[in-house]
C-alpha cells in the first residue's frame, strides 16, 4: 500500500526510521496529532498514553544512533482494544465496574512483543463492554464511530480498534475476537483483520470474555502491515495455557509467493442466505477475482451458531457471577441481561453444545482435504446507523446486535484462522472473510496480498473525518 494524505504505512515508518529519514519521536508526534485532531469525532480512544509514547520514541532513537538494529516495527505508532492489560491503567474491558481496579503493574504479552520489534503504544481504545457486544455502542463511553459516516457503527465489540485503523489515527491496533469482534469491525471500517487461530496468539494479560473461544489479533489498513504485525506477536508463552506450544511461523515472507496452486471456493447454503446485496457483491467479486468457481457447504453451520450461543453466554455468565451479584446496575442494561440468561441455562443443553462443537469440527477439516481456502461473508450488511436496533433479513425484521455476527460465529466456534479483507463499495466499504485450515494464516494472508494487488481488496480513504 502507498502512501497516503494520511500518513505513511507501518512498513513504511519502520523503513524511514531504520534509515534515519524520520525518527521514531516524529512518527509518535504525527499520529498523536492525528488523534488529537479526529478523535473527537470518532471516539476511538478512552486513554492516549502520550507520555509513554514519546519516552519509548526517544529511546528507540537513541539505540539506533548507537548503532543498534532497528525491529520490524521501528517507530510505528499502535493502540490496544482496552481489554489488554497496559501498564499504569486500570483495564476497563468497556465497563464501569473494572475503572475500580488498581492500575495494571505490566503490559499484556503482545504489547510487550510489539515494542520488542520496536512499536509504540499511543493508547487504549474504546470497545463494546466485557467484548460482548457486536455494534460498537458503548454504553458508559459513547460509542465509536465510523471513518466513513460517523453517523454509522464502528462495529464491536473492537470498535475503536476498527475506528482508529479505519480512520488512519494509527496504522495497526490490536483487538480480540470471541464471535466476530476482529472480523465485524473490519468489515464496517473497511480495513484488513487478522483472527488467528485459537491458541495461536497469547492472551496472557487481557481481560477475558469466553476462555475457549476468544482470540487476540491485529487490524491493519494493508496485508504487509497486518502481517508484519502478526510476526512480532508470534511464540509460545506459559501465560496462556492455550498457547504453549506452536513455534513461531512467520507469514510475510510468504505474501508474493501467489495464489496458482491454492483451491479457493465460496461457502454456499447458510452463507448465503441472510445477506443484503452487498455483502453477495463483495463475495462475489472476490470470487470473480480470484477465479474461485466451486462451492461447498459447511455442515450445520445454522446449529454451530446456536452452540457458538450457548457456550458464549454460559461461560461468560460464569466469569461474571460475582459482579452480577454484587452490581448489576453498573452494568449496560444488555449485556447484563444476557449475561443473567446464560446462567440459567440448563446444563444438559451446555453439554449437548461441546459435542456437538467437537462433532462439528471434525466435519468442517474434513473439507480442507480438498480445499486451501473458503471465502464468505464477513457482516451481512455494511455498517448500521447508530442506534439502530433491527435488521431485516430475508424478508425478515430480526434483533440487530446479536445478528451481525451471523457469519462469523460459525467459524469462531472452532477457532480457524481468518483474514478479513475490506472490498471498497459505494457508499460504504463491506468485509469478506478468507477462511483457512487451522495454523495457515499464511495462506488467508497470501490470498489477500493477492486481492490487495489486483485492486479488489482495499481500505478507502476516511471521508467522515
Amino acid at each position: 500500500m502507498s502512501e497516503s494524505s494520511d500518513g505513511l504505512t507501518a512498513a513504511a515508518i519502520a523503513q524511514a526510521v531504520a534509515s534515519r529519514s524520520m525518527t521514531a519521536l516524529e512518527a509518535t508526534e504525527a499520529a498523536l496529532a492525528r488523534i488529537a485532531a479526529r478523535d473527537t469525532i470518532l471516539n476511538a480512544f478512552t486513554d492516549v498514553t502520550a507520555d509513554r509514547a514519546r519516552a519509548r520514541a526517544k529511546a528507540i532513537d537513541a539505540g539506533i544512533a548507537a548503532g543498534k538494529p532497528a525491529g520490524p516495527l521501528a517507530g510505528v505508532p499502535f493502540a490496544v482494544k482496552n481489554l489488554f492489560d497496559v501498564e499504569g491503567l486500570a483495564t476497563r474491558a468497556g465497563s464501569k465496574i473494572n475503572r475500580d481496579l488498581p492500575p495494571s503493574p505490566r503490559d499484556a504479552t503482545l504489547i510487550e512483543r510489539m515494542e520488542a520489534a520496536g512499536a509504540v503504544l499511543v493508547g487504549a481504545l474504546n470497545m463494546g463492554e466485557y467484548a460482548y457486544d457486536f455494534t460498537g455502542e458503548n454504553v458508559h463511553d459513547g460509542p465509536s464511530r465510523n471513518p466513513h459516516d460517523p453517523t454509522r457503527m464502528a462495529g464491536g465489540s473492537s470498535g475503536g480498534s476498527g475506528s482508529a485503523v479505519g480512520g488512519a489515527l494509527v496504522p495497526i491496533a490490536l483487538g480480540s475476537d470471541t464471535n466476530g469482534s476482529i472480523r465485524v469491525p473490519s468489515s464496517f471500517c473497511g480495513i484488513l483483520g487478522l483472527k488467528p487461530t485459537y491458541g495461536r496468539l497469547s492472551r496472557a494479560r487481557s481481560f477475558p470474555f469466553v476462555m475457549s473461544l476468544d482470540h487476540l489479533g491485529p487490524f491493519a489498513r494493508g496485508v504487509t502491515d497486518l502481517a508484519l504485525a502478526y510476526d512480532a506477536m508470534q511464540g509460545p508463552d506459559s501465560g496462556d495455557a492455550a498457547c504453549t506450544t506452536r513455534p513461531v511461523e512467520p507469514a510475510l515472507p510468504s505474501l508474493k509467493q501467489g495464489i496458482e496452486d491454492l483451491r479457493i471456493a465460496v461457502a454456499g447454503g447458510y452463507f448465503q442466505k441472510g445477506v443484503m446485496p452487498e455483502a453477495a457483491e463483495a463475495v462475489a467479486r472476490v470470487a470473480k477475482a480470484l477465479g474461485a468457481t466451486q462451492t461447498v457447504d459447511i455442515p450445520e453451520a445454522a446449529r454451530a451458531r446456536a452452540a457458538a450461543f450457548i457456550i458464549t453466554t454460559t461461560e461468560g455468565a460464569s466469569l461474571h457471577l460475582d459482579r452480577l451479584r454484587k452490581r448489576a446496575r453498573d452494568f449496560d442494561p444488555a449485556v447484563r441481561d444476557r449475561l443473567i440468561s446464560g446462567a440459567m441455562i440448563p446444563a444438559p443443553y451446555v453439554d449437548k453444545a461441546q459435542k456437538f462443537r467437537r462433532w462439528y469440527r471434525a466435519k468442517v477439516l474434513e473439507l480442507f482435504n480438498s480445499v486451501d481456502v473458503i471465502l464468505a461473508p464477513a457482516t451481512p450488511c455494511v455498517a448500521p446507523k447508530l442506534g439502530q436496533t433491527t435488521l431485516e433479513l430475508d424478508g425478515v425484521e430480526l434483533p440487530l446486535r446479536p445478528n451481525i455476527g451471523i457469519h462469523t460465529q460459525p467459524i469462531s466456534l472452532i477457532g480457524l484462522p481468518v483474514a478479513a479483507v475490506p472490498v471498497p463499495l459505494e457508499p460504504m466499504p463491506i468485509g469478506v472473510q478468507i477462511i483457512a485450515a487451522p495454523w495457515r494464516e499464511d495462506i488467508a494472508l497470501r490470498v489477500a496480498y493477492a486481492l490487495e494487488q489486483m485492486g479488489v481488496a482495499a481500505a478507502p480513504t476516511p471521508r467522515g473525518i
